[in-house]
């Protein structure tokens, strides 16, 4: 679904369910005297669906004032309000707090943005109340006089609020649609942070004077007024922070705050299911909530100090894994300040603070006396087993099944890096293109060859699909910039999987192996010549349709000997196919019949191997 759609349909569906839906099925009182579910979806419908989310909630929870029989005027302003407080989470939780926040999307991750966001629920649910008791009292004053709308609306408010926001994080969990806001490039202003303590203090007036003072009402509605200008002010500030990645996949506090979560859950549905009646008294919402204060706030204060003292302390420890590179010494004066925070306590966190700096300490030592011992010689054997990993990475990991074709292949060097390679890749829904070759000389000179004609074969098929055209493109390229006159033998193919036809050009490669009329036998061809040596020469495009498949290969493999000073050579390879069922395992009964065939003597090229096999 698209985003800006998504944003726009579930909140409105949500309200209309959980307003008019649930008012209609439980025939619920209006003005928050009974329990008001809808209010919780004003606070999610901006947090996690941005502007487009609480535009459309208004939308839906004014059709539903309406539909409730509300008058226009109280509707009106009503929709004012949903719209302000359902875009004020979305602009707070994007907005630093204290000055440690670390500006992520909502989320399990630890008891610092857990407070956070409850902080922000009930300050959205104090200005709610406050905004809603106001147009209350004006529009309907004997309501107001007669019940606590107040009371009924922030009660309501923090409860839903609540619940939909853990279930909605436990959603996003699984399915990533929170809508983020873009960082903005205009430059901080001071004006929005004042705004935002006056409405603090204005809010906490409200509330100080509501519960200890007869205040006049005019002078409450003034003030009311007031805070709602300050709100709309200060919800036309943008975004100034970079949204972070969550920086640990499954940290622990994450993994503890989903099982706090899922029980304060289970505690506020127990505690509002009792109160489900148009009759209910406040007391027995306060009464509810209160039994989910009586757990919730002592198991988050104990959260918090498990988090501060354990789940951190062992955060911070794992933080040792960025800075472990093989063969190389730990980078220690950053670790060792992590850990000499913890170093003096007098348990298993300061015990393991000391065994890390021990190991970090040990470890360099250990190292730099390698370093010594080995010198030149190490240095270069790890310099040749980066270059290995990065040649073999360069090479197709996995083979291509499908229900036309089947692709996979091997590279067997002698050496540290070598010159031989094999690629295969699909270029669109009918084309696959085959690749191998074989560069001269041996080491890193040769490896160096055939890695950067790998990759200017992957540019050249972006832009024509005739093998002799990449040829005769990559052959001047090389000519370019060869100084010590390498070069390299290669064979590509670009095969047509709806038709079987492969169209192929070779340079100076070893002619592959094809299956025809159940008879194995070498492909007659042009061989062309090797490139990197002579500029310009036209190399020979042909095609021929497949009837079971092809076989490429490099000479390490026909040119490999065994104790007797025998070759392997093309009969024994087009013997060994004759003999065995051309199946996905056939590379690897390959090797070993190469391995053991040449036995104890030393191998002395590389062996690469490219299997197409034809389906259908």
């Amino acid at each position: 679904m698209n985003s800006k759609l998504k944003n726009i349909i579930i909140p409105f569906v949500l309200m209309m369910i959980f307003n008019l839906g649930i008012n209609y099925m439980l025939n619920l009182e209006n003005f928050g005297l009974s329990i008001t579910p809808h209010v919780g979806i004003i606070f999610i419908s901006g947090l996690f669906f941005g502007p487009l989310g609480a535009l459309s909630a208004t939308i839906a929870n004014f059709i539903c004032d309406i539909a409730n029989s509300y008058s226009i005027g109280i509707s009106i302003f009503s929709a004012i309000i949903t719209f302000s407080i359902a875009l004020l989470p979305y602009k707070l939780w994007y907005e630093k707090l204290f000055k440690s926040d670390k500006i992520l999307k909502p989320g399990f991750d630890d008891t610092h943005h857990l407070i956070k966001l409850l902080i922000i629920i009930i300050l959205c649910g104090l200005l709610y109340s406050l905004l809603t008791d106001t147009i209350t009292y004006i529009f309907y004053p004997r309501i107001e006089e007669n019940f606590y709308v107040y009371e009924g609306y922030f009660l309501n408010f923090i409860n839903f609020s609540s619940i939909y926001t853990i279930i909605i994080l436990w959603i996003s969990e699984k399915i990533d649609f929170i809508e983020t806001p873009q960082k903005s490039d205009k430059k901080k202003n001071m004006l929005y942070p004042i705004v935002f303590i006056l409405i603090i203090i204005l809010t906490a007036v409200n509330l100080i004077t509501t519960i200890l003072i007869d205040l006049d009402y005019m002078a409450y509605i003034i003030i009311t007024i007031i805070t709602a200008l300050l709100l709309f002010v200060y919800l036309t500030k943008p975004n100034y922070y970079e949204i972070s990645k969550i920086r640990y996949e499954n940290p622990i506090s994450e993994n503890i705050i989903k099982y706090f979560l899922l029980i304060s859950l289970v505690i506020i549905i127990f505690g509002l299911s009792i109160t489900i009646d148009k009759n209910v008294s406040f007391m027995e919402l306060i009464n509810a909530d209160i039994t989910l204060l009586i757990f919730f706030i002592p198991s988050l204060l104990l959260l918090r100090n498990i988090e501060k003292n354990v789940v951190t302390p062992i955060i911070e420890f794992s933080e040792i894994k960025d800075f472990i590179k093989e063969n190389e010494k730990i980078e220690s004066e950053s670790l060792i300040e992590i850990y000499s925070k913890y170093a003096d306590y007098d348990n298993e966190i300061g015990s393991l603070a000391r065994s890390y700096t021990n190991l970090i300490k040990n470890n360099n030592e250990y190292i730099e006396n390698i370093r010594e011992i080995e010198g030149e010689k190490k240095r270069i054997e790890t310099e040749l087993d980066i270059a290995k990993k990065i040649q073999q990475s360069n090479l197709p990991t996995h083979a291509i099944d499908n229900e036309f074709f089947y692709v996979n292949g091997f590279n067997y060097p002698a050496k540290e890096v070598g010159g031989d390679f094999f690629d295969f890749y699909e270029i669109d829904d009918e084309h696959l293109v085959i690749v191998i070759g074989d560069a001269s000389g041996k080491g890193v000179p040769a490896a160096l060859l055939a890695t950067t004609t790998q990759a200017i074969i992957k540019q050249l098929v972006n832009t024509t699909d005739d093998p002799s055209e990449i040829l005769y493109a990559l052959n001047n390229q090389l000519c370019a910039t060869n100084e010590i006159s390498m070069f390299i033998t290669l064979w590509l193919g670009i095969y047509n999987k709806k038709t079987k036809n492969i169209v192929f050009s070779n340079a100076g490669h070893n002619p592959p192996v094809i299956k025809e009329n159940e008879e194995y036998q070498l492909l007659e061809e042009n061989t062309g010549l090797v490139l990197g040596i002579m500029e310009d020469f036209e190399f020979v495009r042909e095609e021929r349709i497949l009837q079971d498949g092809i076989i490429l290969y490099t000479d390490g493999i026909t040119d490999a000997n065994n104790e007797n000073d025998e070759m392997y050579g093309e009969n024994r390879l087009i013997e060994f196919f004759s003999d065995t069922s051309f199946n996905e395992n056939i590379t690897t009964r390959l090797l070993s019949n190469l391995k053991a065939f040449i036995g104890t003597c030393e191998q002395f090229d590389d062996m690469t191997l490219l299997i197409l096999k034809v389906k259908k």
